[in-house]
């Protein structure tokens, strides 16, 4: 019996010897690899950042001898969640800004205005996030009440989509501007021949904000990473942002206080920063990518600021506007396609879309793999499709459900067959890049799951769903929001799917968003959030 014992423990001391090392194991789970085959597997080993194998809880255990071992105990597990569009550092910063999101009436939004105001008493008033489609009286705000509200302190309030911006009279003194400054590529609203404070898109770039200080910089990127790691975000796609912003990311990243992984889409408003980025070619780490120019094609149709091909169908003669001359987006397009660094352009409006379509169509000539992006894709005439076909549609399904009470009344019927047109899109490229475009829309990636595939709003509303003939799968959403967004960034070697070599980012799930009813999707929470293989949240 000693023998025996003795031989027993020889055994098992080689197996151990022959057994990898591992960081971490996480066993017992039901994790949705998402990769090629769209595998569910129980367990996985990481070491150094990123995953080392894969496969079943007796290969795992068998083969790897780990630091730490995560029992999911049947939790889902998903790859990290990579928002294909949003505003990061924006929405950072907005956390030091009043928050109108929601408001239901001006009235409320004069309310919290004040509230914030008697807490923070600041120099210049700024915040973000009214929308007067919410309201009853559905018009935009003017800023009578404001002025008498604040005669001596400027304010300036975004609506939800930043294409417009509602402003008091000190804030117009403070900057400069008169009714008949010129614009173009927006519009100074006018009632009576007088500003009513609402600019549009190109007037709001009169405005003269405050400065944001460093600290406030920093402090609002690690606010936005806090937030984002809460939902299960690994990777964001901020979607314009300035030079001094990238070089601050990077900073923080090197110093390991910014952990979040960014692709960096650097504004292409300004010729400076085109060449200066062109110029020193394509920046990339493992947590920062710089390699892409946004590029703004219009407005938003709230607004009435997308460009449109016929005038809107609630304003006449109102075709909304693109932002710069259409030979500029040529010139933006050809300095751009002569480097190996990606163009996205905002576009809304079909005729937004079909311009942008023909000067990608130009100046690329059918080159292959440069995955130039549409931005957000809205409203696309029928013969207009077809030409997706070489151009990667990047959409936020939150968009529809937000839009679908009034899209209508703005555009028509007949527009709106080509709105929203997640499944066509999908058909034509073959991939599409998901995202949410927060803060516009909720950071929460799981109501993004649940627009594309439910098309409702949180009321079930409509009861069959938004044109749901563009509904995407589950599946086809999960890829949208994992790798198929990476293959949008030119990621998808590294991250995206739960494979070998990859790196070890993945989320716990408090339910399984593949199989609960569609109605459950927006209640998940996030239990962990793991980047390079550490628990982030």
């Amino acid at each position: 019996m000693k023998k025996i014992t003795t031989i027993i423990c020889i055994v098992f001391t080689i197996l151990s010897c022959k057994q990898e090392t591992a960081d971490l194991i996480v066993i017992n789970a039901n994790a949705y690899t998402v990769n090629p085959s769209f595998d569910k597997v129980e367990a996985f080993a990481i070491k150094d950042g990123k995953f080392i194998g894969i496969g079943s809880n007796r290969e795992i255990q068998k083969k790897y001898k780990p630091k730490e071992i995560v029992d999911a105990q049947n939790s889902t597990i998903i790859p990290g969640l990579i928002d294909a569009h949003c505003h990061f550092y924006r929405m950072g910063l907005q956390q030091q800004k009043v928050s109108l999101e929601g408001t239901k009436s001006y009235e409320e939004v004069l309310q919290k205005i004040v509230a914030f105001q008697k807490e923070k008493n600041v120099e210049f008033i700024t915040g973000r996030g009214w929308d007067q489609n919410d309201w009853e009286s559905k018009e935009f705000p003017t800023k009578e009440k404001l002025d008498l509200l604040f005669p001596n302190t400027p304010v300036a309030i975004g609506r939800v989509d930043g294409h417009a911006l509602l402003v008091n009279q000190a804030a117009i003194e403070l900057s400069g501007i008169t009714k008949d400054s010129p614009v173009s590529g927006g519009e100074i609203i006018l009632e009576n021949g007088k500003m009513t404070g609402v600019l549009i898109d190109a007037a709001m770039d009169f405005i003269k904000f405050p400065k944001v200080s460093k600290k406030e910089a920093i402090q609002g990127l690690l606010d936005a990473q806090k937030i984002s790691f809460s939902y299960g975000l690994t990777t964001v796609d901020d979607a314009g942002i300035e030079r001094q912003t990238i070089e601050l990311i990077d900073s923080l990243q090197q110093t390991k206080d910014l952990k979040m992984r960014i692709y960096a889409m650097v504004s292409g408003d300004s010729q400076e920063a085109l060449d200066y980025y062109i110029n020193k070619g394509i920046l990339k780490t493992d947590n920062l990518h710089v390699r892409s120019f946004k590029v703004y094609g219009d407005g938003a149709l709230g607004s009435r600021g997308a460009a449109m091909r016929s005038p809107y169908s609630d304003r006449e003669h109102h075709f909304g506007a693109l932002i710069y001359p259409p030979n500029r987006y040529q010139e933006i397009a050809k300095q751009i396609a002569a480097s190996d660094f990606q163009m996205n352009t905002h576009a809304i409006g079909d005729s937004t879309n079909h311009w942008m379509l023909k000067v990608y169509k130009e100046v690329l000539a059918n080159a292959k793999n440069r995955r130039w992006r549409i931005e957000h894709a809205q409203i696309i005439a029928p013969e207009d499709f077809k030409n997706f076909n070489n151009i990667l549609p990047s959409v936020q399904p939150t968009h529809a459900t937000s839009d679908m009470y009034w899209a209508e009344d703005r555009i028509g019927e007949t527009r709106m067959k080509g709105a929203y047109a997640f499944k066509d899109l999908l058909n034509r490229y073959g991939k599409i890049a998901l995202g949410t475009d927060f803060p516009v829309e909720q950071v929460n990636p799981f109501l993004t799951f649940y627009a594309a595939t439910a098309r409702k709003d949180l009321y079930q509303y409509p009861k069959e769903g938004f044109q749901m003939e563009n509904a995407l799968s589950r599946e086809e959403t999960l890829k949208g929001m994992t790798i198929w967004a990476a293959y949008a960034n030119f990621e998808e070697n590294e991250k995206g799917s739960i494979s070998v070599g990859k790196f070890a980012d993945f989320v716990i799930l408090d339910q399984n968003i593949m199989e609960i009813e569609t109605k459950e999707i927006p209640k998940t929470k996030v239990i962990h959030t793991y980047l390079n293989g550490e628990k982030v949240y």
